[in-house]
């Protein structure tokens, strides 16, 4: 698949469509984190995900760093952001090179080429809001 961007060419991702339907058949098989601003994760955000982030900071990272810990290293994990456009997110790509740094070995990014808003919730996939749900 050939992505905006020259950099995310080579990055493991999902579509939205096919994450919707991942989480509505097997919801426990994928753990997803939100790694991009609070104030998005509080307003809507995708049913089950973990606030990780913002991964484009020290404290962000920090977040990410330790939400991971918990997770088994083979566990399926969709990253994902959504503030802005593709190409000019600065959460995904350091949220990626985290991972990989901790041996994570089936992670995705959510492909999101405009913004959570019109990718993901005008679409119709399911949102959550508030908290969310912690992670199992």
């Amino acid at each position: 698949m050939v992505l905006a961007g020259a950099w995310a060419a080579d990055l493991a991702v999902v579509q939205p469509k096919e994450l919707a339907g991942q989480l509505a058949g097997h919801r426990a098989t994928v753990v997803v984190l939100q790694v991009g601003p609070n104030v998005m994760y509080r307003s809507k955000h995708i049913p089950g995900a973990i606030y990780a982030g913002p991964a484009n900071r020290p404290e962000g990272l920090d977040l990410l760093k330790a939400e991971a810990a918990k997770l088994p290293h083979d566990r399926e994990i969709v990253l994902y952001c959504g503030c802005c456009p593709w190409d000019h997110c600065p959460n995904i790509r350091p949220a990626l090179e985290l991972m990989r740094q901790m041996g994570f070995t089936h992670v995705r990014a959510l492909y999101v080429p405009d913004n959570f808003k019109a990718d993901w919730i005008d679409q119709g996939y399911p949102v959550e809001e508030g908290a969310g749900k912690p992670l199992n």
